[in-house]
């Protein structure tokens, strides 16, 4: 009974008119809440607005901008990048190489306004640490120098305790510091320590000389620097029976060279021997 009596007072409070007003309120108010809701992520998300991106790449970050800006967009400078072999690098330093996000003529994605586009600049060069070639033999400096996209030029002065190695590194007429940043493709100068700079000798004609032959020669001459190449050897069996086939410099009937002269000598596997 006491049961039954309960639900006839609840069921006459649901059906009241001050419950029934006071719900249709809650209602009321929530349907508000989210009709202005609807309201404000449309307008705070420009809901419907479609702009296209366009292509960037190739313009000067000055006129990307200008377009961006235009069109209400924002943009951001991610990096500068170093790319010899894009055609891009032969226009001024700071043309748009990359863009994220990409055109909508690719993509066919279209944003909104205030949307930032990341863009990737160009640059002329790329830097490259110097290494430290001091008391190094001047052929092994060459060939870090090579390595590493930077041409040199060779210069001597006299010593007698750094002959044929590097005794000072200079870049456009200054002592290269360690750690110091270059441009790839810089000419580097090399001082070489050479004790008989100046004494000529006459050039020898090594063409057609087994190695150890050649090597004899220039030692008794009292020329120490020299590069031997010879492509077609793989064991130490065919550089000693390898011909030599041309050099540097070449051989000048009654030419003289400085013995601080180096020698590059090419040679070739013997044919007689295949």
């Amino acid at each position: 009974m006491k049961f039954i009596s309960l639900f006839l007072q609840i069921k006459i409070f649901v059906l009241s008119k001050h419950f029934l007003k006071h719900f249709g309120l809650v209602i009321l108010f929530h349907l508000f809440a989210i009709f202005f809701t609807i309201i404000y992520l449309d307008f705070a998300t420009n809901h419907g607005e479609k702009i296209a991106v366009p292509n960037l790449v190739g313009l000067s970050a000055e006129a990307a901008k200008q377009k961006l800006e235009d069109l209400g967009l924002e943009y951001q400078i991610l990096d500068s990048v170093y790319d010899a072999k894009s055609p891009l690098f032969k226009k001024p330093a700071g043309t748009v190489y990359e863009q994220l996000v990409e055109p909508t003529f690719s993509s066919l994605i279209f944003v909104k306004s205030n949307r930032v586009v990341g863009l990737r600049l160009t640059k002329k060069t790329e830097l490259i640490e110097m290494p430290s070639l001091i008391h190094k033999q001047v052929q092994f400096a060459q060939s870090i120098l090579d390595g590493r996209g930077l041409r040199y030029v060779i210069k001597y002065r006299a010593s007698s305790e750094e002959n044929g190695s590097v005794i000072e590194q200079l870049y456009k007429g200054q002592r290269i510091t360690d750690g110091m940043r270059i441009s790839i493709g810089a000419v580097i100068t090399l001082i070489v320590g050479q004790n008989d700079l100046g004494e000529p000798v006459n050039a020898p004609n090594l063409i057609g000389l087994f190695r150890d032959e050649a090597l004899y020669i220039l030692d008794t001459m009292g020329i120490t620097s020299y590069n031997i190449i010879c492509p077609d050897c793989l064991t130490h069996e065919d550089s000693i029976s390898a011909i030599i086939i041309s050099q540097t410099p070449e051989f000048i009937e009654g030419a003289t060279v400085l013995k601080s002269t180096q020698f590059t000598i090419s040679m070739q596997k013997n044919p007689l021997e295949e």
